[in-house]
């Protein structure tokens, strides 16, 4: 069988609480790769999440903090959440169309430390999450308009990014996760024993 399974938060890790920041350098984050921890991007690599940085890095009302996209090299760790904690709006982009469920492990780290993050709605995150936790878009009309909203907006902005925030860490939290991967992978109902106890 297969299982979904969230991208875990970890309280000790994501302790940022951006939402709360009373000034911010940018608008908009966004860290590409071409792969988890890779160094550099792959010269030649087509990714269809450029064409959407570049629409919109050409709104002069928004102020871009996007790495692994014009010659800016991806960031990772504590550079990664330094660089997280300047923008007021984080943007989940994972490669390839959309699909049910399915994000990158960006989002834990977005929702996790307290920034507003926007997701394509036909990733159906908002059967996870409301539009009090999280904002979803239809198309790239409709998150330029949001991202213009939201930008303005800075009570709802931090309103939704803390709520965010708090239900990420009660449902998504590493314990939990960790927890149900044993339990759908080890637990065996008929005996009511773990696999590994045998």
């Amino acid at each position: 069988n297969v299982f979904f399974i969230p991208n875990p938060v970890d309280k000790s890790i994501d302790n940022l609480n951006i939402s709360l920041n009373k000034t911010t350098k940018y608008d908009v984050f966004f860290a590409l790769s071409h792969g988890v921890h890779r160094g550099v991007l792959k010269k030649g690599k087509v990714d269809d999440r450029i064409k959407i940085l570049n629409l919109i890095s050409k709104n002069k009302d928004i102020k871009t903090n996007f790495f692994g996209f014009k010659e800016k090299q991806p960031i990772w760790a504590n550079l990664f959440l330094k660089e997280l904690s300047k923008s007021k709006l984080g943007l989940n982009l994972s490669r390839g169309k959309p699909l049910k469920y399915y994000s990158s492990d960006r989002i834990a780290q977005l929702m996790g430390n307290g920034l507003l993050t926007f997701i394509d709605e036909k990733t159906h995150y908002r059967d996870f999450f409301s539009n009090k936790e999280i904002v979803t878009y239809k198309d790239l009309i409709d998150l330029s308009y949001l991202l213009q909203k939201y930008k303005k907006d800075k009570k709802q902005r931090n309103l939704i990014a803390k709520k965010g925030k708090i239900k990420y860490m009660k449902y998504f939290n590493s314990s939990i996760v960790s927890r149900y991967i044993v339990e759908k992978t080890m637990y065996n109902k008929t005996t009511k024993d773990y696999l590994w106890l045998k």
